[in-house]
């Protein structure tokens, strides 16, 4: 029973998320768009940042943690650059904001980037690179993030694992890349922690330094950089554009939500987007970008493989299936959901019939 999923539709998740945020304070625009990045996750199967998350969400708003109307202010020394104070904000709300600052002087200019400071865990970095592609731009997105891997040559926690995320639109497909700089992404080794599941062994260290399978002892000790010090590099790059340059917490400064519930995270982002029509007319760029598409899927395949596919396409197919025909969501996280309605005080979520 443990393993059983419910189906349940889209909208029904994203009624009860937006209410739920909305009791907690949040603007009711605001408290819907923590609702859809939360469930873009889940549809694009990325769970890990999904709404399994919502407790730690919610608690962080019970105790004074993050501020759920922040006064989000730019400060634009340059017409096609700014920075956002967050104001402690959910790093959804934050984002979102910082992101549309940049797509519209990128708009205007052909190119805009916004950094943002004390913010907090903005969930999934593809939300904002979707919500550019959308726009017609190219972005780029970074943050840091809550000490958990070592630099290169260390053996404690000083890096996040710091997505790097970059996306440009297409003719047919936009091309959507959003990677951990670890081998694994955290969220992922505390959801397999939460089910009493293992991990691959290369994902992580325990807290004595060794390789380990269990979950929960990886969890306790370190994730590796993906490819070595190239992992640790880019973290390490991250953290100074997104956490140095924005003034926000670095060099393991930034707190983790999930253990420091005595002070703000202040979580750094860095938000990148501009129009890939700056050079050439804007039907020769998609056609340009469609046959780099189509030369890279008629490659030969490797043993293993029965089709090549593109950063961000097998997300895109899932979360389009999932749209039409509903989430698959685990019985734990259901009664986690419940269980957050009665908390808040809302109306349960409505379940299928069966």
């Amino acid at each position: 029973m443990a393993d059983a999923t419910i189906t349940v539709p889209y909208a029904e998740l994203l009624g009860l998320l937006g209410d739920l945020f909305t009791a907690y304070g949040l603007a009711g625009a605001d408290a819907r768009r923590v609702g859809e990045c939360l469930l873009e996750a889940d549809l694009r199967g990325v769970g890990s940042h999904g709404v399994n998350r919502v407790p730690v969400y919610t608690r962080r708003l019970r105790e004074k943690l993050v501020n759920p109307t922040p006064s989000l202010t730019l400060e634009t020394p340059t017409p096609v650059a700014a920075r956002l104070f967050g104001d402690n904000g959910m790093g959804f709300v934050v984002g979102t904001k910082a992101m549309a600052a940049a797509v519209d002087r990128a708009h205007s200019y052909g190119i805009g980037l916004v950094l943002a400071s004390h913010s907090n865990h903005f969930g999934m970095a593809a939300c904002y690179l979707l919500q550019a592609v959308e726009a017609g731009m190219a972005a780029m997105v970074l943050t840091n993030a809550s000490p958990a891997m070592p630099v290169w040559g260390g053996r404690t926690p000083f890096l996040g694992t710091s997505p790097f995320a970059m996306a440009v639109p297409g003719g047919r497909m936009p091309l959507v890349l959003d990677m951990a700089t670890s081998v694994a992404a955290r969220g992922k080794i505390r959801k397999a922690a939460q089910r009493g599941e293992a991990i691959p062994a290369g994902w992580a260290l325990d807290d004595q330094g060794r390789s380990t399978t269990d979950a929960e002892a990886a969890y306790r000790g370190i994730v590796l950089p993906v490819g070595g010090a190239k992992g640790s590099g880019l973290s390490l790059m991250i953290e100074a554009l997104a956490g140095v340059i924005s003034g926000a917490a670095f060099g393991g400064e930034v707190r983790n939500q999930y253990v420091d519930f005595d002070a703000p995270q202040n979580v750094g982002h860095l938000f990148l987007a501009f129009r890939p029509d700056l050079f050439m007319p804007r039907a020769e760029y998609a056609a340009r970008l469609d046959s780099l598409v189509d030369r890279s899927k008629a490659c030969p395949l490797a043993d293993g493989f029965d089709e090549i596919t593109m950063p961000g396409e097998l997300e895109s197919r899932m979360a389009m299936e999932r749209r039409r025909h509903g989430l698959p969501m685990a019985r734990a996280d259901i009664e986690m959901l419940m269980q957050e309605a009665a908390l808040a005080g809302i109306p349960a979520l409505v379940l299928p019939a069966a």
